[in-house]
């Protein structure tokens, strides 16, 4: 049984789709709680996540605080962490529960998972980013947020969960768990392209890059954060 985490911040463009892809997993039982956790949104974000009848919680904007505040509320045995902007592929519920049912029996060890990355775009740019990413996967197993992250509670709470970082915080988290502790998905986890289409593809990329390399290095996130914008 799972509770999805999801932290806003101005979302109705996309967070309609990212809710309506939760939906046959709700119907099933697999999704037992929503709980999207809002940064101070001055858009209709309140309005959809209350038609959708999740949770909505309020925090201090800054997604690692958000993720942490989410965290602390849920209450079923897995986490699904996701981003507004991003919706998993239909079908998704079958693979995240045979996942979910190896490691509970452990036949697995325990271990967390990421989707596939992809957008909502069409062309050349997107595919050949897709296929970064998906490298980048294989070769460093250093899924982002918004692959999605689906992970047992207890696994969560033993690496300490998500810290309040003002960036990065996905990959602070996905570096405490390990390489071996990772599982890659096969089922998409589709994002919204808005952001390389608005800044463009080979700029965004870039400075994404630029960001991880400075992390490596043992950059303070504070720096990071004011060289990102």
């Amino acid at each position: 049984m799972i509770s999805v985490i999801i932290p806003t911040l101005n979302a109705e463009a996309t967070l309609a789709g990212t809710l309506g892809a939760l939906v046959p997993a709700a119907v099933s039982g697999l999704v037992r709680e929503v709980i999207v956790v809002d940064g101070g949104s001055s858009d209709r974000t309140a309005d959809i996540v209350e038609h959708a009848g999740a949770n909505l919680v309020q925090a201090r904007v800054g997604r690692g605080h958000q993720l942490k505040t989410g965290a602390a509320r849920a209450r079923f045995p897995w986490l699904l962490f996701l981003h507004a902007d991003t919706a998993v592929a239909s079908g998704w519920e079958h693979e995240a529960g045979t996942f979910m049912r190896a490691i509970d029996r452990r036949d697995l060890p325990i271990a967390a998972a990421a989707f596939r990355f992809a957008l909502d775009d069409k062309g050349v740019r997107p595919r050949l980013l897709e296929g970064l990413v998906a490298l980048r996967c294989a070769t460093l197993r250093l899924p982002y947020g918004d692959q999605g992250l689906l992970i047992p509670k207890r696994l969560y709470e033993e690496i300490g969960g998500y810290r309040p970082l003002a960036l990065m915080e996905d990959v602070d988290l996905v570096r405490r768990l390990g390489r071996r502790r990772v599982v890659l998905l096969r089922t998409r986890a589709v994002t919204s392209a808005e952001r390389f289409r608005r800044e463009g593809y080979l700029r965004r990329g870039t400075r994404n890059l630029f960001c991880l390399t400075l992390w490596a290095l043992r950059v303070p996130v504070h720096v990071i954060a004011r060289l990102y914008g």
